[in-house]
């Protein structure tokens, strides 16, 4: 799968890569998601964000346009996230469990949970199958325990 990460920090590149063991594309860069930066989404699959970035109901339509279908936030809080808007346009949201962020096991966690999600969407977006989370369902849910988040 091809997907953007934004918002890394440089404390996070080594666990993502080392996670990702060359399965998925991923391109890493340290900007927000904005409506000025949503273009580096053109030709993703996924995008993977942070509590800072930008997903209000412009930016999830315009990585829509870009072909974005599934989002996963490495933080566990889903506040920065337009829930109503990104189900409206079936984009997958995910996000991670709780964490403590200073914790270098905890990156390493994450970076294996995103790794694990982006693999998981591989395999339903291959079989064609409605996943949880889809349109029509009542939640938007990670596939990690605990990362389910109701709507």
């Amino acid at each position: 799968m091809k997907a953007v990460a934004y918002s890394i920090k440089s404390c996070e590149k080594e666990p993502l890569v080392r996670a990702n063991n060359k399965k998925h594309d991923i391109t890493l860069i340290s900007n927000r998601l904005t409506l000025d930066t949503v273009s580096y989404a053109k030709g993703k699959e996924a995008v993977l964000v942070f509590s800072s970035d930008d997903l209000s109901a412009p930016v999830l339509n315009r990585l829509k346009e870009l072909g974005v279908k599934y989002i996963f936030t490495r933080s566990s809080g889903v506040d920065h996230i337009d829930l109503e808007e990104a189900k409206r346009l079936g984009i997958q949201v995910t996000n991670t469990s709780s964490y403590s962020p200073a914790s270098i096991e905890a990156l390493q966690v994450i970076a294996a949970k995103t790794i694990d999600n982006l693999d998981k969407w591989c395999i339903s977006s291959d079989k064609g199958s409605n996943f949880p989370g889809s349109p029509g369902s009542s939640s938007v849910q990670g596939f990690s325990q605990g990362s389910t988040v109701k709507q």
